[in-house]
């Protein structure tokens, strides 16, 4: 007699849950971007295969198959971005954040990076939106950043909001192209920063901001964007941009995000 019952276990339920889990992860990634059309392409190619196969279609099987063969392979090249993404994600956002782990347990080795000067920056910031000088300030988490500070000018001093304005300033040979802060340091000035090609960025916003949100998307950072045309700042960070911030929120969100408590004497 055929067994009609399907034996399930609770490992088998904790499987589905997690699986659940990772393809939610996968689609927050690639919604609202290219990678989103590919991925239907794809799914869709294997629905067909599915048919193909059931009808017995050897030919068409054949070659459909041979695709679906690399299609490991595939994934990876088209979506490398979203991939690198996923993983950063992983290793910044969530890992970091618990008691423990393998990078605070060599930190406690080696020492912490020195904390970023909260005030001087948005001293500088507040300075630059008033003038209405465009700017773009890259703010690093974990990641060092160095193929991004390669392609500017080292400075590695420390951060002031005098130095901020100067960098900008529409007389200055730095002031084309981004900053990069790291710790309590300007580390590079001039730096090129990696273009979003997100298709639902409105058109409303210009270059430094799709830079910001390319930088955000492909690194751990947090990008602050100082607009040219009106002096309103904003914030791209996690592949999100939050437009038209306050002074307040972004001082809050740095100490948040970067500090436990501000410095109170700092060298402006």
């Amino acid at each position: 007699m055929i067994d009609l019952f399907i034996s399930i276990r609770v490992l088998d339920i904790f499987d589905i849950i997690l699986t659940a889990l990772l393809f939610y992860q996968i689609y927050r990634l690639i919604k609202g971007t290219i990678a989103m059309n590919i991925f239907i392409g794809i799914f869709a190619v294997y629905l067909v295969w599915l048919l193909v196969r059931a009808l017995d279609m050897q030919l068409l099987g054949s070659i459909l198959g041979q695709f679906i063969g690399v299609g490991v392979i595939a994934l990876i090249i088209v979506f490398q971005q979203e991939i690198r993404r996923f993983l950063i994600l992983i290793g910044t956002r969530h890992i970091a954040n618990r008691a423990f782990s393998i990078e605070k347990l060599f930190t406690s080795v080696t020492g912490s990076r020195p904390k970023i000067r909260v005030t001087s920056l948005i001293k500088g910031i507040k300075n630059l939106a008033e003038k209405k000088t465009g700017a773009l300030i890259v703010i690093a988490r974990k990641s060092e950043l160095e193929p991004y500070s390669q392609t500017g000018d080292t400075l590695d001093a420390i951060t002031s909001s005098r130095l901020l304005e100067s960098i900008f300033g529409k007389d200055s040979p730095l002031h084309d192209g981004a900053v990069i802060v790291i710790g309590d340091k300007i580390h590079a000035a001039r730096c090129i920063l990696p273009v979003s090609e997100n298709p639902n960025i409105s058109p409303l916003f210009g270059m430094r901001n799709r830079a910001a949100l390319g930088m955000s998307e492909q690194t751990d950072a947090a990008v602050v964007v100082i607009s040219e045309e009106t002096g309103r700042i904003t914030l791209a960070d996690g592949g999100q941009l939050i437009p038209n911030i306050s002074l307040r929120y972004l001082t809050q969100y740095l100490e948040k995000e970067f500090i436990h408590d501000p410095y109170v004497n700092e060298f402006t």
